[in-house]
């Protein structure tokens, strides 16, 4: 079975409205990184998961949901 990470991390920071840079920016990563979480194709270590609920002041199960493809 394969395990497909999705998030909320772009509905999150549009809802937020703060841009690309400056989540990056706050959290200490690139501005490539949240692109690449955006897109689904970067799966966060555990601390920038961590770092993105505490900046969204939600669950990190709010933000990243796994689901199992055949």
């Amino acid at each position: 079975m394969k395990e497909i990470i999705s998030n909320q991390v772009y509905q999150l920071r549009i809802k937020s409205n703060i841009t690309q840079e400056d989540l990056a920016e706050e959290l200490g990563v690139t501005r490539q990184t949240i692109i690449a979480l955006e897109k689904g194709s970067y799966t966060p270590s555990v601390l920038l998961a961590l770092k993105l609920a505490t900046f969204f002041k939600l669950p990190v199960e709010k933000i990243f949901k796994i689901s199992y493809e055949k």
